[in-house]
C-alpha cells in the first residue's frame, strides 16, 4: 500500500495508537547532510570505514582511528536535525509508550529532543575507557589525540559498536521489549538488512504490530510491511502527524 491511501491509513493508526516504536537508519540523517561513511562516502586517506571501525584497527594504530573519528566528528558537528528528527521527538512527547531505536551514531535524535531511545550502534559524541569501561560524553572538536580517561588514565575509544563487536545486551533487550509491545512500528530510512535490525520488522509483525516503512527505495522488508511509503524522511515523516 502506498501514496495517499497509505498516508491516510498510517495517520489513522498513529492517531489511535497507544504504543509506537520507531526504527531509524542512515536515511533520516542523510536528509541533514550526514555522509554514510561507508562505500564511496567512506573513503578517507584511501581507507574504507570497514578498515578502520574494528577493534583490530584500534589496537594496531589508535592514533589513526582517532584521526578518522575526529574528521567524522568535525563533519557531523556542522549538521542539524531535520523535520523528521523533530517529528519523532514530538511523537515521544505526545505518547507515554514510545521508544526510538536508532542505528545512527550522530546524536541528532538527542539534539532534536528524543530521550527514550536505544542508540544500538553507539554515539560518536561518547567515549569509553579501554581500561575501566567508563562511558562519558565528550563533544570536544577536535578531541585530543590520544585521549585518556579522567578516572583511571586509560586510553579512550569511541563509544561505537565496531565491526566484529556485539551490540550491548541492555540495548537489545530494551529494543525487543519495545518491538514486542508496540501497536505501530515505523521504520524510517533503513533497508533493515543488517542484523539484528533485520529481525525487528518480523518480530513486531509477529507480535501484532502495524508495520510502516518509509524509505527512498523498496527494501527486502517491503513485501512484509503493511504500508510502504517512498520518499525522503524529512518530507514524509512530518506529514504523518499533520
Amino acid at each position: 500500500m502506498q501514496s495517499e491511501s497509505g498516508m491516510r491509513e498510517v495517520r489513522a493508526r498513529l492517531a489511535t495508537a497507544r504504543a509506537v516504536t520507531v526504527l531509524t537508519g542512515a536515511g533520516i540523517s542523510a536528509d541533514s547532510g550526514v555522509p554514510t561513511f561507508r562505500g564511496a562516502d567512506g573513503l578517507w586517506r584511501n581507507f574504507r570505514a570497514e578498515d578502520l571501525a574494528t577493534p583490530e584497527a584500534f589496537a594496531r594504530d589508535p592514533r589513526l582511528v582517532w584521526e578518522w573519528y575526529n574528521w567524522r566528528r568535525e563533519l557531523i558537528a556542522t549538521k542539524k536535525p531535520n523535520p523528521a528528527h523533530y517529528a519523532v521527538a514530538d511523537l515521544e512527547r505526545r505518547l507515554e509508550r514510545c521508544w526510538l531505536i536508532t542505528q545512527n551514531v550522530d546524536g541528532l535524535h538527542r539534539t532534536a529532543g528524543s530521550q527514550k531511545l536505544s542508540e544500538i550502534h553507539g554515539n560518536i559524541w561518547k567515549v569509553r575507557c579501554t581500561r575501566c569501561s567508563r562511558v562519558d560524553e565528550n563533544r570536544e572538536v577536535p578531541i585530543a589525540i590520544l585521549p585518556s580517561c579522567a578516572a583511571c588514565g586509560g586510553l579512550l575509544r569511541p563509544h561505537i559498536v565496531w565491526f566484529g563487536e556485539s551490540l550491548a545486551s541492555e540495548d537489545l533487550a530494551r529494543s525487543y521489549e519495545a518491538l514486542g509491545r508496540c501497536e505501530v512500528l515505523l521504520i524510517i530510512g533503513t533497508s533493515g538488512i543488517v542484523y539484528p535490525a533485520a529481525s525487528f520488522a518480523p518480530v513486531a509483525k509477529a507480535a501484532g504490530a502495524f508495520v510502516v516503512e518509509i524509505n527512498l527505495d523498496p527494501t527486502p522488508h517491503t513485501e512484509l510491511v503493511d504500508v510502504s511509503l517512498q520518499g525522503r524522511a524529512k518530507d514524509v515523516v512530518p506529514e504523518l502527524f499533520s
